[in-house]
């Protein structure tokens, strides 16, 4: 009975570790796709304090929590179900899904630098509108915002697809993942909002304090503009280097590899001339995220007549 049991005990703490070596396999996989999807979380980030901006500020978590609902919505519910789809019937369909999205990424980055050089305003629009309430603004905005994210949500589930299939084929793996990746980067991205939008409001509460609280106070008001405006430039460079790095791999996939390998003997030879080693891998990359991202403004700036040209044939129509 006792050796019984002890083989029992031992086949339990077998089962025991092969689990614990698949979440961890998960958790590895969902950090490394949520790492290629990093200029599409900054920019998130950047712009979701925006749909705030005018609204009683005593309405703006209650927002951003209807705005994180809907985004978990459209990952879990939606974006979810047809990546699993995708992969377990059309994978070939996964690369120009993916170079598509990147199409929207080198577009918002292109028209964003558009606008920063004096260009004119984008294509969003989400100030108040006349003989509207304020349930009616919020419910709008709110609207607006998770329409916003389910673009950017498509492009983080469909590159995080990329990631992880190929590094399995086993359908509840994947799911596991890409559920993690959902999860994990939705609260990250508006549990960032919701302290970057409140930072304010601690920041004059903490100047009425006196003293070295008055002090961080004073920094947190006059800071949170300054990072807000560094978290869009940063966003917008990273939508850049992403968007147009997926378009240098996906073409290189489809046998145009020649971008691909001029860039990277650039970035080789300039992590080269710097004498190699840790410094020499930080030029390297940055000589080939500055390719990417260079390739990406062009693209882009390509695509905005383009998108114009299409949204006046639609009023039109």
């Amino acid at each position: 009975m006792a050796t019984g049991l002890l083989a029992l005990l031992d086949d339990v703490a077998a089962l025991a570790k092969v689990a614990a070596a698949g979440v961890d396999d998960a958790v590895a996989q969902a950090g490394r796709a949520g790492v290629k999807a990093l200029g599409i979380v900054v920019d998130d980030a950047a712009v979701t304090p925006r749909y705030v901006v005018g609204l009683s500020p005593a309405r703006e978590l209650p927002i951003i929590g209807k705005i994180t609902l809907g985004s978990l919505r459209n990952k879990l519910l939606i974006l979810l179900p047809i990546a699993l789809v995708l992969s377990a019937f059309a994978p070939w369909a996964i690369m120009p899904l993916l170079m598509a999205g990147s199409l929207y990424l080198c577009f918002e980055g292109a028209e964003k630098v558009w606008e920063a050089v004096g260009g004119g305003h984008g294509h969003h629009d989400d100030g108040p509108a006349a003989a509207e309430t304020a349930a009616e603004l919020e419910a709008r905005v709110v609207g607006g915002a998770i329409r916003t994210d389910f673009i950017l949500s498509a492009e983080i589930m469909a590159m995080s697809l990329a990631v992880v299939a190929a590094e399995t084929d086993s359908f509840w793996s994947q799911a596991v993942v890409l559920a993690i990746v959902g999860i994990g980067i939705t609260l990250l991205v508006y549990g960032v909002v919701a302290i970057i939008v409140k930072a304010d409001d601690v920041g004059l509460h903490l100047t009425t304090r006196g003293g070295a609280a008055a002090t961080v106070g004073r920094l947190l008001v006059t800071g949170m503009p300054k990072l807000l405006k560094l978290l869009s430039v940063v966003g917008t460079a990273a939508m850049l280097w992403v968007g147009g790095g997926i378009l240098i791999h996906g073409l290189a996939s489809f046998g145009l590899a020649g971008i691909e390998h001029v860039i990277h003997d650039a970035s080789v030879g300039a992590g080269a001339a710097v004498g190699g080693g840790t410094p020499g891998a930080i030029v390297a990359w940055a000589v080939g995220a500055a390719g990417a991202g260079v390739l990406g403004l062009a693209v882009g700036a390509l695509v905005i007549p383009l998108v114009g040209i299409g949204g006046k044939l639609f009023r039109k129509g």
